[in-house]
């Protein structure tokens, strides 16, 4: 029995060997065959009428699903795509890359293998245009592709397509592609990005808390983008108080935040009263229901008020014709057993609270930042009037000249400047010479001007003031003819360009710290020259008394020659620095004239310090103003004259008063 019984079963299990390498045989021939089958050309002909159509209204379940496939030659396809390069056989109506080949006729590459199907005309061919709508639904699609692509051109091309627009589904891939960011500066903006989108799109409540607290301290534009909708509230009515919906503030009708009438049409919006009778459909109601010339026993011509017209309507509404009019027990009436209050579109009552506090120290920084960029661009707009000024303080205080031909010396070096530049390309090398270059011009020139013009009117201001203006008048027109009357470009230097940034509300530019490191030289300079020069002792002296100055050997001549000089040459100078950031016209100087008398006035004449202290109070005064009014220039820059009008009253010798010619003594 045994030696028969151990065949058999050892035929039994060679039969269940069998039946199972069978039906093994058979699930790889399956999945072979499903292998060969799958690939994108069959998700492409689930889809082929819409992807054919490329409408933005009805493309994306297809980009959806071609995004989803998990196949690595997705991403090439949708860029295939992206680039109106994808191609449709019109016999079959499959899709494929193509390159264009002899003729009309075109090389078709499979997506799939990548490998190339032969070449077809271009009539056998339907090419796939897609629009910039749908361009921006395949390029949202890549996103995911392209965060952890090796160039970094993609990944960062990729970023500022979920900034532009945001989705919550680009979150999950926007996290996993942190860790494996090569690039440090990428590495953190995906970390801010991915902060961003778990605020606004997280499903988690907790999660969304902890990155909100984590941006508390970003003044960002898009922090505050991304917060803002969780605050947003909505008034609604109810019968009773509901217990699902996260409620900002109970609303109490006839307070100052809901008076009654807008709590009844907040009923009405929501179906729970009755709409009220307007006068529009009081007198379609009128005009339907004329009869014998009489609407409701009033005649039609009595119709020419509104009294009249509601009498009218009354009595049709009594008759049961119209609907009644809404009187003010009917709106008591309907308040009273409701409720009204103000929800959150957020349902988490958590994050709205994260949201309120970030938003409020938000906003509290913003202002304080605020603060400080008006600061800054305060002290940057005094350090311009300083530098336009300070050459003026010195001939009106030494020689108390009134030169209203101050802003064309300004002007003069602002040309001299661009000069030079078409002489000399390189911009860094021009400005170091434009520099000296427009000391020395506008030098000369003042000198010419005080030797031949003004000395001959010492002590007449009124002809000083009209041989000046004259002179002004001259030089404007002499620059138009050499010129023209089209802005010439002074250009910076490249690392002027741009601005230092501290935040997204604080920045300056460089030109505007450049100036001001320009000013505070020119003043360190000056302070020297008064101090420690002859040149200054002299100045000094002849401001106090010339008289006995002249006694003392003193030359008061040569002193106002060479100070007037001076004045002008530094008036060159800046006129290069304000060339750098203002128009190079001949109206230049006018539009600095006023602001540097006002500064020297304001200041006190004859003083460095005097010109100091006007021009960053000229300056504070002109940002707040136009702070305080930003719509209107013109109407900032009459207050501030206004200011200095009423503030010279009360002190005429400016901030800092000297004694001598220049004060009157």
């Amino acid at each position: 029995m045994i030696i028969r019984l151990a065949p058999k079963r050892h035929s039994g299990f060679n039969y269940m060997l069998r039946l199972f390498l069978a039906g093994f045989a058979i699930l790889c021939a399956c999945l072979t065959a499903n292998a060969q089958e799958g690939g994108l050309q069959p998700i492409l002909q689930n889809h082929q009428e819409i992807i054919a159509k490329s409408s933005r209204k009805t493309i994306k379940p297809a980009i959806d699903a071609i995004a989803t496939s998990g196949l690595p030659q997705a991403q090439a396809m949708l860029e295939t795509w992206a680039a109106k390069n994808m191609w449709m056989r019109k016999t079959d109506g499959q899709f494929f890359a193509a390159e264009k080949a002899e003729g009309r006729s075109y090389i078709l590459t499979d997506f799939d293998t990548g490998e190339s199907v032969g070449a077809y005309e271009k009539s056998n061919l339907k090419q796939l245009k897609p629009n910039s709508g749908v361009r921006a639904m395949i390029a949202t699609a890549l996103v995911q592709f392209q965060l952890s692509d090796p160039d970094r051109a993609k990944r960062l091309a990729a970023l500022q397509s979920i900034q532009r627009d945001p989705e919550g589904a680009l979150l999950e891939p926007l996290r996993a592609s942190i860790d494996g960011e090569p690039d440090a500066d990428l590495k953190v903006q995906k970390h801010r990005l991915e902060r961003l989108l778990t605020i606004g799109y997280d499903e988690d409540s907790a999660a969304r808390v902890a990155a909100i607290e984590e941006m508390t301290d970003d003044l960002g534009v898009d922090v505050r983008a991304a917060l803002n909708p969780l605050v947003v509230t909505k008034r609604q009515a109810a019968v009773e108080q509901p217990v699902d919906l996260n409620v900002a503030k109970m609303l109490i009708p006839g307070s100052t935040a809901l008076s009654r009438d807008d709590a009844y049409d907040l009923l009405v919006a929501n179906n729970l009263a009755t709409p009220r009778v307007t006068s529009n459909d009081i007198r379609n109601a009128l005009a339907g229901n004329i009869n014998g010339g009489r609407v409701g026993g009033v005649p039609v011509a009595q119709l020419d008020n509104a009294a009249a017209r509601t009498r009218a309507y009354a009595a049709l509404a009594e008759a049961g014709t119209v609907p009644a009019l809404i009187t003010q027990a009917d709106i008591d009436a309907a308040l009273d057993p409701h409720v009204f209050f103000e929800t959150y579109a957020e349902p988490s009552p958590e994050v709205t609270t994260a949201a309120q506090q970030a938003l409020e120290r938000i906003e509290l920084k913003v202002g304080l930042n605020q603060t400080l960029d008006l600061t800054l661009d305060a002290i940057s707009l005094a350090s311009i009037y300083f530098l336009a000024a300070i050459g003026l303080a010195i001939t009106f205080g030494v020689m108390g000249v009134i030169n209203m031909a101050h802003g064309e010396f300004i002007m003069m070096g602002a040309y001299t400047g661009y000069v030079v530049q078409q002489f000399i390309p390189d911009h860094t090398l021009s400005i170091i010479i434009a520099v000296p270059m427009a000391f020395a011009v506008t030098f000369a020139m003042g000198v010419a001007m005080e030797r031949l013009v003004i000395r001959w009117l010492y002590a007449r201001p009124l002809e000083t003031l009209l041989a000046t203006f004259g002179i002004s008048i001259a030089l404007q027109q002499l620059a138009k003819n050499i010129f023209g009357t089209q802005a010439r470009p002074l250009t910076a230097p490249g690392w002027l360009d741009g601005a230092w940034v501290l935040n997204d509300v604080v920045s300056i530019s460089y030109i505007r710290i450049a100036i001001f490191v320009l000013a505070l030289i020119f003043l360190l300079l000056f302070l020297n020259i008064t101090n420690r020069t002859r040149l200054g002792l002299e100045m000094r002296a002849v401001t106090q008394n010339p008289r006995m100055a002249g006694s003392m050997g003193i030359n008061p001549g040569r002193v106002n020659m060479l100070t007037f000089g001076l004045g002008s040459g530094i008036a060159g100078i800046a006129g290069v620095a304000i060339g750098l950031f203002a128009k190079v016209t001949s109206d230049l100087g006018n539009d600095y004239i006023v602001q540097s008398f006002m500064t020297v006035v304001v200041g006190g004449v004859g003083n460095i310090w005097g010109a100091l202290a006007g021009a960053g109070m000229i300056g504070f005064l002109q940002k707040g103003i136009e702070w305080m009014n930003p719509s209107n220039t013109l109407a900032a820059q009459t207050y501030m004259i206004i200011f200095i009008i009423i503030f010279i009253q009360f002190r005429p010798r400016g901030i800092i008063a000297l004694k001598g010619r220049a004060a009157g003594d």
